[in-house]
């Protein structure tokens, strides 16, 4: 079993380079997803969770996705807003898990808090390709957390981008945003909610905004051809949206069940929904004139997704020799005794790099 821990991941990341590896993982998500539209590779089952109340409320969900006779990878992920606060963690934490197919047996772990930043990024991306009007050259953030950066990365890969506002409801994360989105080369300028959404030719809301608490910005003066990637929305009951701005824009979600549940969507008469990700992946035509006006990408993550990103690094991961090979579940000696082991196993661990 190979295990990825996050010094593993970032190792990759350092020799690789960011630019590159987003920029493959998003020509890989496309294909992927033009794949799932052809029938040729399945869409993922929408995912299940747990809501944690209490003290540190949020919610824990696995999200699982089948390649038939390769592999199953499942994802573990915790969304805990009080954690950069209380526990100097970030607010989502992830686990990657893949099992061979044919024997069910493990065949990789890693960690998956950075893998689920890139791989959104490259869907909003994706999305916003398709979506977004083609002179597109303002980006709006609101909410300046962890997954802001990919979010603003992956555009800038896609977009002659020249201008950033951002926005956030912690003073230290919207000061810290620039530095650490520092990379792009683009310069970030704070401004109100309300000033970056009536600025951006696309926008980008990622926020922990409360069950009930939202819109996160009001539905006033917008450009006529705004497209938003609405990112934040994970938990029934939560949106980031204005209702009016919802209800007139076209609307394209990543998963159309699960975007239905707990996304933008979950305000949304069914039958306004328009395509979904893997629809305007596989045929971008059948969105072109919606491009000049406002469009909305509702991304509530899917463990295709996930499949896709652990590929990238697993990959990366044997071309350049990095990670730990374990014996995890190595073979008894009577496979008709569950007792023969102990013993008989020879702990063995080999670390590379």
């Amino acid at each position: 079993m190979l295990i990825l821990t996050q010094r593993h991941i970032g190792r990759i990341m350092d020799e690789v380079g960011v630019d590159a590896l987003l920029t493959e993982l998003i020509s890989r998500l496309g294909d992927k997803f033009v794949e799932v539209h052809k029938g040729v590779a399945e869409l993922s089952p929408a995912r299940g969770a747990f809501e944690r109340e209490g003290p540190a409320p949020g919610v824990i969900e696995w999200m699982p996705h089948r390649e038939r006779n390769d592999s199953t990878t499942i994802k573990v992920v915790s969304y805990t807003p009080s954690n950069v606060d209380d526990h100097g963690l970030p607010t989502i934490t992830a686990c990657v898990a893949r099992f061979d197919d044919r024997t069910g047996r493990t065949t990789v772990v890693a960690d998956g808090a950075a893998l689920t930043a890139l791989r959104t990024g490259a869907a909003s991306a994706l999305a916003s390709r398709a979506l977004a009007h083609p002179d597109s050259r303002t980006v709006g953030l609101i909410g300046c957390g962890a997954q802001a950066v990919t979010q603003l990365h992956a555009l800038s890969l896609v977009f002659p981008i020249d201008t950033v506002l951002a926005w956030d409801v912690d003073p230290a994360h919207l000061a810290s945003f620039g530095r650490r989105a520092g990379f792009t080369g683009l310069a970030v300028t704070a401004a109100s909610p309300d000033e970056v959404a009536r600025s951006a030719d696309i926008l980008v809301t990622a926020t922990s905004v409360g069950i009930g608490a939202g819109p996160v910005f009001p539905d006033a003066a917008l450009r006529e051809h705004l497209h938003v990637n609405a990112v934040g929305s994970d938990i029934v009951g939560k949106v980031e949206l204005p209702r009016t701005l919802v209800d007139r824009a076209l609307v394209c979600p990543d998963h159309p069940e699960q975007a239905a549940r707990e996304g933008e969507s979950q305000v949304l008469d069914p039958r306004r929904l328009g395509p979904s990700l893997s629809e305007i992946c596989a045929d971008a035509g059948i969105v072109a004139d919606a491009r000049y006006g406002q469009t909305i990408f509702d991304s509530t993550g899917i463990a295709l997704e996930d499949h896709v990103a652990l590929d990238l690094f697993v990959e990366w991961a044997a071309h350049l020799g990095v990670g730990t090979e374990v014996d995890f579940s190595d073979e008894p000696t009577d496979v008709l005794n569950p007792y023969a082991v102990g013993a008989a196993a020879v702990p063995v661990a080999r670390s590379v790099r």
